[in-house]
């Protein structure tokens, strides 16, 4: 039976091909097929073509920091999961507790930075000041209201409920755009220093108010951020001279005005030689060394950390590097430089592709962030700077610092997504011709 209705639709077919020559066969044919049974053919799915429209791009820019970014994201979701399980069962009776809110923040990051992506260059531009407003606003909310928390050294996490964040994430982010759109419209005028004054007041008081809730290590950031800007921005490097010997003075101001900031930089110089030189401050970073040094070459295997075990605190954040070091020893470190150092290369790559002064200055200021902070938490880690307290982006525990960072990437995805187009050459001057 079978066969019979196949040759009955082949012979159907034949007889529509010699009365109408001319005519398409394709719905005839297809019809004929579905009338006994036959597959039709395979149609485009929804969720593919709205894959394709998300990851649609003309360039190898945003592809290659679109795939830095992701493993690096997949490599901290992994080092989150061992280095807290330990710590998380201890206070949670959960070992994944803390991986699984990571990863949460991980999932709701994804889209934030794939639509961040998407959005025009006009978007950031006017969005900017409402930005900054915002993350000026919740700062002073955390530090001049009962809504700010800390850890008992910083003031610097805002609560409503059970939901809590960090400002000063957002504070960063919106610098990014800020900065750019400020720097942008004054891009004709950076030879004369009182056209900078009005970015003065902002950026110092959005770096003043992360100081009052004690978090260093944050204004540190905040301030590479405005330097970067103005660097990348063409200011002159006397002005840049000149505003960074004013915040070391203030910065060494901070320093002795503080007992625990005095001795935290005092243990550093001392070079903390054993914890009991300084069991406060020496603590976490002796016991970070012995991490790297137990690590070697290999490491000791991925879950196999004796630091995490209460001995490292932090471990899963400002000290994941340590962990690491450890488990997977030197090889597993240089990896991790690799990636960032790749990270930069695509984020110059966006800069040298791009001729519209804010995306070249967002960019910047964007690379600034996030690998001066990446060996910023490096350094503090190796003992080449006091403990600061940042955590390392993209790989470190933490949901505000993620989010923020992933959002930052999708500014830059953003502007990477189409290449301009190439500047027509000028026309060749008219011969000139001689008087005679």
């Amino acid at each position: 039976m079978c066969w019979e209705a196949a040759e009955a639709a082949r012979r159907h077919a034949t007889r529509l091909r010699t009365a109408a020559p001319d005519r398409p066969q394709t719905g005839a044919v297809s019809s004929a097929v579905r009338a006994v049974g036959a597959p039709a053919a395979p149609r485009a799915s929804v969720a593919g073509s709205v894959v394709r429209r998300v990851f649609a791009a003309e360039t190898p820019e945003y592809f290659m920091l679109l795939g830095t970014t992701l493993f690096l994201l997949v490599f901290g979701l992994v080092m989150v999961l061992s280095s807290s399980s330990v710590e998380s069962y201890l206070e949670e009776g959960d070992f994944f507790g803390v991986a699984t809110r990571q990863g949460l923040y991980a999932l709701i990051g994804l889209p934030v930075m794939l639509l961040a992506a998407r959005a025009p260059l006009s978007f950031w531009r006017r969005w900017a000041w409402h930005a900054i407003g915002l993350g000026l606003l919740l700062q002073l909310l955390v530090v001049a209201t009962p809504l700010g928390s800390g850890n008992g050294y910083n003031r610097n996490w805002i609560g409503i409920g059970s939901f809590s964040a960090q400002p000063s994430e957002l504070v960063k982010l919106a610098l990014v755009v800020w900065l750019a759109r400020m720097l942008t419209e004054r891009m004709h005028r950076l030879d004369d220093w009182r056209s900078l004054l009005p970015i003065a007041p902002v950026a110092g008081g959005a770096i003043f108010l992360v100081l009052l809730g004690n978090d260093l290590g944050t204004a540190v950031i905040l301030i590479m951020i405005v330097f970067g800007a103005m660097f990348y921005a063409g200011v002159r490097l006397r002005y840049l001279l000149t505003a960074g010997l004013a915040v070391a003075l203030a910065g060494m101001l901070a320093v002795v005005g503080s007992d625990s900031r005095r001795e935290r930089i005092g243990a550093w110089l001392s070079g903390c030689p054993t914890v009991d030189a300084d069991p406060q401050f020496c603590w976490q970073p002796v016991h970070g060394w012995e991490a790297l040094a137990h690590g070697g070459v290999l490491g000791v295997g991925l879950g196999n950390s004796t630091a995490k075990w209460s001995w490292l605190p932090a471990a899963d954040n400002d000290f994941i590097f340590a962990i690491i070091g450890e488990e997977l020893g030197m090889v597993g470190t240089v990896l991790v430089l690799v990636l960032f150092a790749v990270l930069a290369i695509s984020f110059v790559r966006v800069i040298r592709m791009n001729r519209d002064p804010f995306a070249k200055i967002a960019t910047s200021v964007v690379m600034v962030w996030v690998i001066g902070q990446a060996f910023v938490n490096i350094g503090v880690v190796l003992g080449a700077l006091p403990v600061l307290g940042v955590p390392l982006p993209l790989v470190s525990a933490g949901g505000s610092a993620l989010l923020t960072t992933m959002a930052a990437i999708g500014i830059v995805l953003s502007f990477a997504r189409r290449r301009p187009e190439p500047i027509a050459p000028l026309p060749p001057p008219a011969p000139v011709r001689r008087a005679r």
